[in-house]
């Protein structure tokens, strides 16, 4: 653990405010600034990284609820705290109003420093004062008279900290996972933030009202994969089921009817179980448990399909070409997404790209070395094999195509009535497993300095 002086903690102080300075002059939107309220001279630890993506994941969930679309995104882990900055296209009193709620509904909430920035760049202020940690008294009161010792905050602030249960924190991030995938922008085809894609009966209002009513299922379904580690895994799996039928009931209520997530409710309830049942978040290992709760799946429920009982259009795609769908792709230990679509995403993170535009590359590799069974049903077999040989020839030249590039392929994929949605699936699945390698387990070490999340609109100048 690192301790940090005064003059570091005023110089983060200084950076901070340059760069709500700089976000709030260029987005002309309002800002969301949180930071963690951590007293004493160590700020990051593993456990106060994972208050912190629990309060993040809370926070977005929120802003998902209440159906305001985040702009731009930028979380990260420094020796003297963690940060995020997130720009809100909603107005600022409204925010403010959900960040306080937010604050305030629970006792971890107190750990949350919240501020809302208007873009005239003044932080609102609290309809009430914030309460002491330890006393319950007006914070600033106690602050300024030393009220409580360093150690005694410390005590409390840890306590808080191990509330947060595992299987809370893993649902938490796979809705997280969801929202950014909706928000990464601009996906071929898919509903995002600038259009409806190919699609007419869902915008992405419409994927928030289904990512909040799938919360509770993903911290099911991890809390399953816990309760039923010590099982055989295909015993976690049939409970992973019943609990993934409930959940597409809750998505179509949600939704008035709308196919939003079905195929992410199989995936991620999948990968959720994973790390429930396991004391790792190794994105291998994962896959590995999430197959080994699958096998035998795709014989158990396609071999037999003929062309009489070929019911849905999985089961016709099939029984005409071979083609497994999302059932092979778990059986096989997602290798769409460990294979192709996380390394993508990694990789372009290392090279400096963002979040964003990691992730729609990770989305065409997914597409040009897969069968994307929503993309067949929609155009045909022939279309789809054409639009994987042209992604693979625009890939081999740039893995990582500009904007331009994609929304060209945004309007050729909306003029031709495509969707690639299990893709969009897979690619959720991939933000899933990132979050879930930058999270430090308990007790472990935590790095010095990591930049989470960076998913803005476009480039700041």
């Amino acid at each position: 653990m690192t301790e940090v002086t005064l003059s570091q903690i005023l110089d983060a102080r200084e950076n901070r405010a340059k760069k709500q300075k700089q976000l709030l002059s260029y987005y002309q939107k309002p800002l969301i600034c949180f930071t963690m309220n951590i007293a004493g001279p160590v700020k990051l630890t593993p456990e106060i990284t994972r208050g912190f993506c629990f309060g993040s994941g809370l926070l977005l969930a929120r802003l998902a609820k209440a159906g305001f679309v985040p702009l731009y995104i930028e979380e990260q882990l420094l020796p003297t705290g963690c940060e995020g900055y997130y720009i809100v296209d909603a107005p600022a009193e409204k925010i403010k109003a959900l960040t306080v709620a937010l604050e305030e509904g629970s006792p971890l909430g107190r750990l949350f420093d919240l501020d809302v920035l208007p873009p005239s760049g003044e932080k609102l202020e609290r309809p009430v004062p914030r309460r002491c940690l330890i006393c319950g008294e007006t914070a600033a009161v106690c602050s300024r008279s030393r009220a409580h010792r360093v150690a005694q905050l410390q005590e409390a602030t840890a306590t808080l900290l191990s509330q947060i249960s595992k299987s809370q924190l893993i649902g938490c991030l796979a809705q997280k996972a969801l929202i950014l995938e909706v928000c990464c922008t601009p996906k071929p085809g898919l509903v995002d933030r600038e259009n409806q894609g190919s699609h007419r009966d869902m915008d992405i209002f419409t994927f928030f009202k289904s990512i909040t009513a799938l919360g509770s299922y993903f911290r099911e379904c991890a809390q399953i994969g816990e309760d039923t580690a010590h099982l055989p895994a295909k015993d976690t799996f049939q409970k992973l089921r019943e609990a993934g039928i409930r959940a597409e009931k809750a998505m179509f209520a949600a939704t008035v009817g709308v196919n939003t997530h079905k195929g992410a409710i199989f995936t991620l309830g999948l990968l959720c179980g994973s790390a429930g049942r396991l004391n790792s978040f190794d994105p291998e290992l994962l896959c590995q448990e999430a197959a080994a709760m699958v096998q035998g799946i795709v014989a158990r429920e396609l071999a037999g399909v003929s062309a009489e009982s070929a019911l849905t259009a999985g089961q016709q795609l099939y029984r005409r070409y071979g083609i497994t769908g999302v059932r092979g792709e778990a059986e096989q230990g997602f290798p769409a997404v460990l294979n192709i679509g996380f390394p993508v995403l990694k990789q372009g993170l290392a090279q400096g790209l963002d979040l964003n535009d990691s992730g729609c590359a990770a989305l065409l590799a997914i597409l040009a070395h897969s069968e994307d069974t929503n993309l067949i049903t929609r155009g045909g077999r022939e279309a789809q094999l054409h639009l994987k040989n042209k992604l693979q020839s625009l890939l081999k030249e740039n893995p990582y195509p500009s904007r331009q590039t994609l929304q060209q392929l945004d309007e050729e994929f909306i003029q031709k009535n495509l969707s690639p949605g299990g893709s969009a699936d897979l690619l959720a699945a991939c933000y899933f497993l990132q979050q879930l390698q930058n999270l430090p387990l308990e007790g472990s070490a935590t790095r010095s300095e990591s930049k989470l999340t960076y998913l803005p609109v476009a480039d700041i100048p």
